[in-house]
C-alpha cells in the first residue's frame, strides 16, 4: 500500500486538524453511496480511511513513522473507533447522521417566510411622508384548528414509526461493517405526529391563504429603492415558529417641474431678456409654494441660484436638502416696431454696429429690375 501521508496529500509533519481535513475531502470525494459501481472510487475510500484511522490516533501514528505498515498491521481496519465525526459529515450528504449523534429533530418550530411588496408613491408624497393601506395575501395558521391540522375536538398522535422522534434509523453495510444511518421518518416527515383526522379547513396542513390589509407609515423623504420592514408582517411560522417579517419596496413617480437628487431639488425658471438685463423680482415655485426671489440686474442665462432649506426632508430626520434654480433668459423672436427701434437704439448706445439685413433671394431678383 502507499504511504499514508501520500495517500491523504500531506506532509509527514501535518497537525491531526490537517490530517482530518484532508481525509474528510477524500471521503467526500470518493465515497461508495456517491460513486455507485465504481470499483477504484471504493479502493481510494478504503485507503483514505485506513490512513485516516493510524494517522489521527498519536500511539498508531508513532508507531508507524518508526515501523511503517508492519508497526499497525494488527490495527489497521479495526473499525470505526475514533473518528464518527468524520462519518457524520459524509453521511449528512445523504440526508441523515452517523449513530445516535447527530440526531435532528425536524418537528421543532420553523419561522415564516417574508413578504416582499411593491409600492408606487406620487412625488409629494415621498417628500412630504404619508400612510398606506396596503393589501396582502400571507400563509396563516388555520382558524378553525390553530395550526395543528387536527379535526376541531382531536389531537396529533405520536407517530408509531418513529415513536415520536422524527427519524428512523437504517442499517446498511460497509467494506469496514455494518453501521447506521438516521434519517427522516417517512411516515411523518420527521414531524414525530400523525394526524389521523384532518381538520375540514385545512385538509391537515394547519395553514390557509388569508387577505390582509395592513396601514404602511411612510416617512418624509423617501426616495425610490427605499425599503421599509414591518417587522412580524410576513407568513406565520410552523409549530409556533415566529413569522415572517413584510418588505416594502418604494418607488417613486417623476414629477413634471422638480428633478430631486438626493435630498435637493432642481427646477429650471424662464425670465425675460429685461428682467435678466434690469434684475427684477421673480416667483420661484417650491415645495411648499411660491416664493419672491430678487434676481441681480446682468443675470446670464444658466445661471445657478440656491433656497437654502427649501429641499426634501432628510428620512433620517437631520435637516433638509436646498432647491436650486437655473434661469433661462429668454430672447424674443417678435418685436413691435416700437420695441425694434428701442432695441437699435440700446445697440448704439453701446457702440454696436448691427448687421444689415440680409435680402431674401426672391427681394433681390425683384430689385435687379428697378
Amino acid at each position: 500500500m502507499a504511504d499514508y501521508y501520500e495517500v491523504l496529500g500531506v506532509d509527514r509533519n501535518a497537525t491531526n486538524d490537517e490530517i482530518k481535513s484532508a481525509y474528510r475531502k477524500l471521503a467526500k470525494k470518493y465515497h461508495p453511496d456517491l460513486n455507485p459501481d465504481d470499483s477504484s472510487a471504493e479502493q481510494k475510500f478504503k485507503e483514505a480511511t485506513t490512513a485516516y484511522e493510524v494517522l489521527s490516533d498519536e500511539n498508531k501514528r508513532a508507531r508507524y513513522d518508526r515501523y511503517g505498515e508492519a508497526g499497525v498491521n494488527s490495527d489497521a481496519a479495526g473499525g470505526f473507533g475514533g473518528f464518527s465525526d468524520i462519518f457524520d459529515d459524509i453521511f449528512d450528504i445523504f440526508g441523515g447522521g452517523f449513530g445516535a449523534s447527530t440526531q435532528r429533530r425536524r418537528g421543532g418550530p420553523v419561522s415564516g417566510s417574508d413578504l416582499r411588496y411593491e409600492l408606487v408613491l406620487e412625488f409629494e408624497e415621498a417628500v412630504f411622508g404619508v400612510e398606506k393601506e396596503i393589501q396582502i395575501r400571507r400563509s396563516e395558521n388555520c382558524s378553525k384548528c390553530d395550526g395543528s391540522g387536527a379535526k376541531e375536538g382531536t389531537d396529533k398522535e405520536t407517530c408509531p414509526k418513529c415513536h415520536g422522534s422524527g427519524q428512523v434509523r437504517y442499517t446498511q453495510q460497509s467494506p469496514f461493517g455494518q453501521f447506521v444511518r438516521v434519517g427522516t421518518c417517512d411516515e411523518c416527515n420527521g414531524s414525530g405526529e400523525v394526524i389521523k383526522e384532518k381538520c375540514t379547513n385545512c385538509h391537515g396542513s394547519g395553514r390557509e391563504i388569508k387577505s390582509r390589509r395592513i396601514n404602511v407609515k411612510i416617512p418624509a423623504g423617501v426616495d425610490s429603492n427605499s425599503i421599509i420592514t414591518i417587522r412580524g408582517e410576513g407568513e406565520h411560522g410552523l409549530r409556533g415558529g415566529s413569522p415572517g417579517d413584510l418588505y416594502v419596496y418604494i418607488s417613486v413617480k417623476e414629477d413634471e417641474i422638480f428633478k430631486r437628487k438626493g435630498n435637493n431639488i432642481f427646477i429650471n425658471i424662464p425670465i425675460s431678456f429685461t428682467e435678466a438685463a434690469l434684475g427684477a423680482k421673480i416667483v420661484v415655485p417650491t415645495l411648499e409654494g411660491n416664493e419672491d426671489f430678487n434676481i441681480p440686474e446682468g443675470t446670464q442665462t444658466g445661471t445657478q441660484f440656491k433656497l437654502k432649506g427649501k429641499g426634501v426632508p432628510s428620512v433620517r430626520g437631520l435637516g433638509r436638502g436646498d432647491l436650486y434654480f437655473t434661469v433661462d433668459v429668454m430672447i424674443p423672436t417678435k418685436l413691435s416696431d416700437k420695441q425694434r427701434e428701442l432695441l437699435i437704439e440700446l445697440s448704439h448706445e453701446q457702440g454696436e454696429e448691427l448687421k444689415e439685413e440680409k435680402k431674401g433671394f426672391f427681394k433681390k431678383v425683384k430689385d435687379a429690375f428697378k
